[in-house]
């Protein structure tokens, strides 16, 4: 356990009121927040899942996904068993939302595994690693000043002062950007939508940022809703990339997968405004071209082959957004 930041101690009963995320919980002596990990002891906030993942793992950096930060390199992956979202439809909601078992991970323990892969990337991801912040935090700084890149894969539902604290020590953000309709996040997720957009304008222009969307059949999926998620990107920064993922039924959801065809619907929308569109868990093509000339530059398949030249398209010259 590590004392918490951003708490506030209340006057009666040794309640604390925490003030990382927009929950903003008012917590019992004794009790934890939504997220179940930052628990009042006494008094004073801990993370009780401090150096504590759930699983560990070296995926390919597309995974996240981010295809525009190093594409081609492989990613070392650790996330907490907690998150400050219920999402219906959760994807990982073994490790999210149910309690298992952990295994120590230090700041020190983090950067010797990667360094015995060698690999030079960690992302915290999987589930939500807002809610390690502290652990974050720390291991982030050690591995920054031992020459490896951070990966941040998050809901985006933070406060404004932690987020600033966040963002020196992270290169790269994928934020699921669920819905632009603020009942969906209340019925579905029992979060909100404000505080995720607010964090997306916060992030964009401080580190590679990439956005994921599931499309969720007879929930997110109608071409309005789209035009809404993809005008309010192209609003901040048109090369922000955006990925569509397909849904699949699980955990409490039911819904029938996503069509494939809503799914390319999405991307026809969204390349009319947008530079960089992708479709995920379907069968698509996943290389990268450029939005000025149209020329191949990240071709993906078994091995990754890229053609940019000191950030630029080679042949018209054009800035390429993202990390190569």
């Amino acid at each position: 356990m590590k004392e918490a930041k951003y708490y506030t101690k209340l006057e009666k009963d040794n309640k604390v009121r925490c003030s990382l995320c927009p929950h903003n919980c008012q917590i019992d002596e004794g009790e934890a927040g939504i997220c179940r990990t930052r628990r009042n002891l006494a008094g004073i906030l801990y993370n009780e899942n401090y150096s504590q993942t759930v699983t560990i793992s070296l995926d390919p950096i597309e995974k996240k996904p981010l295809y525009h930060f190093y594409p081609g390199q492989n990613i070392m992956s650790v996330g907490p068993n907690s998150c400050n979202f219920k999402c219906d439809f959760c994807q990982n909601y073994t490790i999210s939302q149910m309690e298992l078992p952990t295994q120590e991970l230090t700041p020190e323990m983090l950067l010797e595994v990667t360094r015995k892969h060698n690999c030079g990337m960690v992302a915290y991801t999987y589930t939500e690693p807002i809610t390690w912040f502290e652990y974050v935090i720390d291991s982030a700084k050690l591995l920054h000043k031992n020459g490896i890149k951070t990966v941040f894969v998050t809901n985006g539902f933070i406060n404004k002062e932690p987020l600033k604290e966040l963002i020196p020590v992270i290169d790269a953000m994928n934020i699921d950007l669920k819905s632009m309709d603020d009942d969906f996040y209340r019925r579905l997720c029992k979060g909100r939508l404000q505080p995720v957009l607010e964090t997306i304008e916060t992030v964009s222009g401080n580190c590679e940022l990439e956005i994921t969307n599931l499309l969720i059949t007879g929930e997110n999926d109608t071409e309005s809703m789209i035009k809404k998620l993809v005008d309010f990107l192209a609003e901040i920064d048109p090369n922000i990339p955006l990925h569509f993922s397909k849904y699949y039924p699980q955990y409490k959801m039911t819904n029938p997968p996503t069509p494939d065809s809503t799914l390319y619907k999405a991307k026809r929308i969204a390349d009319k405004k947008l530079n960089y569109v992708y479709l995920g868990n379907i069968i698509a093509d996943r290389d990268t071209y450029c939005p000025e000339c149209g020329k191949r530059i990240v071709e993906r398949g078994f091995n990754t082959r890229i053609e940019i030249v000191n950030g630029k398209c080679p042949d018209c010259q054009k800035e390429i957004y993202g990390e190569f």
